[in-house]
C-alpha cells in the first residue's frame, strides 16, 4: 500500500494481516510512519496520544531522545531531529496537524474563518450538528458565506491545490467536469462530507479544524483499547521509500491487496510508461482474487490500460467484467478492512 501518513496502515493491522509493505516515494511519509511505529515499540500509549492525539507535547524532546530515536532508521531519525518542533505547541501553528503543506492550508483556512465571527459561528454549529438534518441546515447557511471572495480564489489556486496533494492532472479533470472548476469540485466535496454522511466521527476534517483528535473521534490506531494489539503487530509493517514498481521488482511475491490511493491519476497524465509498467508488475505479483483499492478525480477510470481490464472484475459496471483473477474495488467498498477514504472523495 502507499504509506501516505501511515494511519491507514496502522488501522489495517487491526485486521491481523501477515504483513503490510508501506511504499512511498516521499521519505517524509515513511519517517512519519516510523515515528508512530516507534511510539508502539516503546510501549508508551500516553506518549502516542500526546504526539498524535493532542498534536503537541512539551515532553517531545525527552520522548524522542530516550524512547523513540532507538527505533528509527537513520533517515527517519535525521528528519525528526530537524523537525521535532512540529510538536512543541508553540507559535501560531501550535499543533503538529497545522504543519506540513496540507496542515498549513488547513491553518490558513481556519484563521480566515476565525476572523469572521458570522462564518465562525456557522462553522461551529455545523461541527456540533448531531443529525444529517442539522448538518444540512447549517451547511446551507455556511457554504455561501465560505465559498466566496478570497476563499474562493484561495482554494482554486494551483499552489493551494498542490499543497493539498491534488496534482495538476486532477485539477484539470475537476476544471473540465465542473462549470466553476475547482470551486465546483470543492463545493461538491464539502456537500458530501457535511450533508451525505454523519459528521460526528469524521476525524479527518475535525482534526484540521481543531488541531487535535478527541478520544471519541480519532483513528483506530489511537484508541486506547487497541494499543497492546498494535504493539505486538507493529513489526509487521515494512516501510519502503521508492516507487511501487521498484518495490515489486525488488520484492516479488503473491500480494493479496494493493492500496493505490490516487497516484495513478498523476502517472496517467505525466508518465504513461510508468503506469503501464506498474500495472504489469501488479498483475504479475497479485495473488488469485487479490483486491485493488484505488480512487480517482476522474468520473471513470478510463486511464486503466486496456490490457489490464480483462484481468479485473469491477464492483461497479465501468466495463464488461470477465472472469477475474483480480478484483478491483473502487473507492468505498463495505467490509474492505478499516480503510478510510480521503475526505475529499
Amino acid at each position: 500500500m502507499l504509506t501516505s501518513a501511515g494511519c491507514n496502515a496502522l488501522d489495517y493491522l487491526l485486521d491481523d494481516p501477515a504483513s503490510i509493505h508501506c511504499v512511498d516515494v516521499n521519505p517524509r511519509q515513511n519517517a512519519l510512519l516510523e515515528l508512530k511505529m516507534a511510539c508502539f515499540a516503546s510501549g508508551n500509549n500516553n506518549m502516542l496520544w500526546e504526539l498524535f492525539g493532542n498534536g503537541r507535547s512539551e515532553h517531545a524532546p525527552v520522548f524522542f531522545q530516550q524512547a523513540l530515536s532507538p527505533h528509527l532508521s537513520t533517515t527517519a531519525r535525521r528528519y525528526w531531529e530537524k523537525n521535532l518542533h512540529y510538536f512543541d505547541g508553540k507559535g501560531w501553528r501550535n499543533t503538529f496537524y497545522w504543519h506540513g503543506t496540507s496542515g498549513a492550508v488547513a491553518w490558513r483556512v481556519r484563521q480566515w474563518i476565525q476572523r469572521r465571527p458570522a462564518v465562525r459561528d456557522l462553522a461551529e454549529q455545523l461541527f456540533k450538528a448531531e443529525t444529517l438534518e442539522e448538518q444540512q441546515y447549517w451547511f446551507d447557511q455556511f457554504e455561501p458565506e465560505f465559498l466566496k471572495g478570497f476563499m474562493r480564489r484561495f482554494l482554486k489556486s494551483h499552489l493551494v491545490q498542490s499543497m493539498l496533494g491534488v496534482p495538476k492532472s486532477q485539477q484539470k479533470l475537476a476544471n473540465a467536469r465542473y462549470e466553476d472548476g475547482m470551486c465546483g469540485y470543492v463545493r461538491d466535496c464539502l456537500k458530501h462530507v457535511f450533508t451525505a454522511r454523519s459528521f460526528a466521527d469524521n476525524y479527518f476534517w475535525k482534526v484540521y479544524f481543531t488541531g487535535a483528535y478527541t478520544p471519541d473521534c480519532c483513528p483506530g490506531y489511537l484508541q486506547k483499547e487497541h494499543f497492546s494489539r498494535l504493539q505486538n503487530r507493529v513489526c509487521r509493517l515494512n516501510p519502503y521509500t521508492g516507487t511501487l514498481s521498484r518495490f515489486l521488482q525488488e520484492n516479488p511475491g503473491q500480494y493479496t491487496h494493493f492500496i493505490l490511493l490516487d497516484h495513478q491519476d498523476w502517472l496517467a497524465a505525466h508518465h504513461h510508461a510508468a503506469l503501464i509498467e506498474e500495472w504489469q508488475l501488479i498483475l504479475k505479483n497479485a495473488a488469485p482474487g487479490a483486491k485493488i483499492l484505488m480512487r480517482s478525480a476522474a468520473p471513470e477510470p478510463d486511464f486503466v490500460p486496456n490490457f489490464v481490464k480483462k484481468h479485473l472484475y469491477s464492483k461497479k459496471p465501468l466495463w464488461k467484467p470477465l472472469y477475474p483473477p483480480i478484483e478491483w474495488a473502487p473507492t468505498q467498498v463495505p467490509g474492505f478492512g478499516r480503510f478510510r477514504n480521503n475526505p475529499l472523495n
